[in-house]
């Protein structure tokens, strides 16, 4: 795992066809969002008499080892998983399947509830009873219980009891639905496929499958895909637009395309954008693969300074791997990334990477660099300093060591061993989203300017004082 990047929490997919394999077409599009989980993954199946559920630990070919559901059908839906609430454990990996009195629902969930805990601690004193730790199977519990007579209604009733960051791909015996929550903190989209349709996290998944990109779901709205078609239900407008901007820093796939805005584009456009403000002169211009690549091609062609490949990436490492002693952890980051020695030696480098969050791998890889022959290495980092932690579906447990929040640049620069540090400015990744507005974005993570409520419990003497620090560090301009 690399410790010092943002992890997303999952990603979600669902088709409804009546004649294509839905269950093998979900299975390829699980693969192409594994970027975004690599934890678990997860396909449940329909007929419309019954529900089928396969679901493993690890990457897709892990994870489905033994085998696809067997069970055929006209509707499923998938899930690849990274943890932000709840434990690694096979009970929590999702699709979410139940039986209720309103027939089988299955439910795959990409975000996070900020008010988890306590609906959860409310249904458990009505006498609810659950069988995972993840906040997804509130949701679950909620839809049930509605004596709301259509599952729509019993949909939207649960919604308005949940706050936070929310994308859902549903499924009952007959429908496929797809929910994005009011503020479109993460993305979801809608694909033709032949006769059936599609609902996906990332647009690349429609590719993979063939599927044609129909249209982005809106923040508040439900799609609901039945024999009938797709029909549009808003559930709630009027909320702020705050769909999370390293979407388009780091977690999507740079051929996605999310809200109308390529992210391969949005990417060089960072790169040429921080190479306008750090205006470094150097040998070449190297990245940390893959991540930050697209946005070193972007500082190389505005700047003129050659790109070459001075990092291997070691792509068969596979998931999570744990490295308790210090020797392991040092060893983790040269198994996944060494130097090209013929093409760093002698050379003054400018290394591009999409952000820092806690310093220890940055300061790794310049130290690899320096080893190898390099002059000077000097490091341009695509998006602003992470002040703060988000509470919207990205891996929050490292939030007390966040670097940018407790350390000025130069402190930082002198702890990872850069010979300069550059930041790309909050206004040049305005100026670099050219398809969408600054206002439509979330930034909570550079200034601390949550969209929505964040967590109750959140609020203990530990946070208080990183929010303090980062707030003074921001305010000496630094994002």
């Amino acid at each position: 795992m690399d410790h010092d990047k943002w992890h997303e929490e999952c990603g979600v997919f669902g088709i409804y066809s009546h004649n294509e394999n839905v269950v093998l077409s979900t299975y390829w599009a699980l693969y192409a969002l594994q970027h975004r989980g690599q934890e678990s993954a997860g396909i449940a199946v329909t007929d419309g008499s019954f529900m089928d559920l396969q679901r493993g630990m690890g990457l897709v070919s892990e994870a489905f080892r033994q085998g696809l559901p067997s069970m055929t059908g006209h509707i499923a839906i998938g899930h690849v998983r990274y943890s932000t609430t709840g434990s690694n454990l096979l009970t929590n990996t999702q699709p979410l399947m139940v039986s209720y009195a309103g027939g089988h629902i299955s439910l795959a969930h990409n975000g996070n509830l900020t008010n988890a805990k306590k609906v959860r601690n409310d249904l458990e004193q009505k006498g609810g009873v659950f069988q995972t730790s993840v906040d997804s199977e509130v949701i679950v519990h909620l839809i049930a219980r509605s004596a709301k007579p259509t599952v729509e209604d019993k949909i939207i009733e649960s919604l308005e009891q949940i706050q936070g960051a929310y994308c859902l791909v549903i499924m009952t015996g007959d429908k496929l639905i797809g929910v994005r929550d009011p503020n479109g903190f993460r993305p979801l989209c809608v694909g033709k496929l032949n006769d059936g349709w599609v609902i996906a996290s990332e647009t690349c998944a429609l590719d993979t499958v063939g599927a044609e990109f129909v249209r982005d779901v809106e923040p508040g709205e439900m799609v609901i895909i039945d024999e009938r078609g797709l029909t549009s239900l808003p559930f709630k407008t009027g909320q702020t637009r705050s769909l999370c901007v390293f979407e388009y820093i780091y977690f999507a796939r740079s051929d996605s395309t999310i809200d109308q805005q390529s992210v391969y584009e949005a990417r060089l456009a960072m790169g040429r954008q921080l190479a306008r403000e750090s205006g470094l002169k150097a040998d070449i211009v190297i990245s940390v693969p893959d991540s930050g690549t697209t946005a070193a091609l972007g500082f190389s062609r505005e700047s003129g300074i050659p790109f070459a490949e001075g990092l291997m990436k070691n792509r068969y490492i596979g998931r999570t791997f744990i490295q308790p002693e210090q020797k392991k952890r040092d060893l983790s980051v040269r198994i996944k990334l060494n130097p090209i020695q013929t093409v760093v030696k002698g050379k003054s480098i400018v290394m591009v990477d999409d952000s820092i969050v806690r310093g220890t791998t940055s300061g790794k890889i310049v130290k690899m660099l320096k080893e190898a022959g390099a002059t000077a290495v000097h490091m341009c980092v695509s998006s602003p300093p992470i002040c703060f932690p988000c509470y919207y579906g990205i891996d929050t447990s490292i939030r007390k060591e966040l670097i940018a929040a407790t350390k000025q640049v130069e402190e930082i620069r002198q702890e990872i061993g850069a010979d300069s540090l550059y930041y790309l400015s909050l206004e040049g990744l305005h100026r670099s989203l050219t398809h969408v507005k600054p206002t439509d974005m979330c930034y909570a993570c550079f200034n601390g300017r949550y969209p929505a409520q964040i967590p109750e419990e959140e609020d203990c003497e530990d946070s208080k004082h990183v929010f303090e620090l980062a707030g003074r560090y921001c305010k000496n301009g630094q994002s």
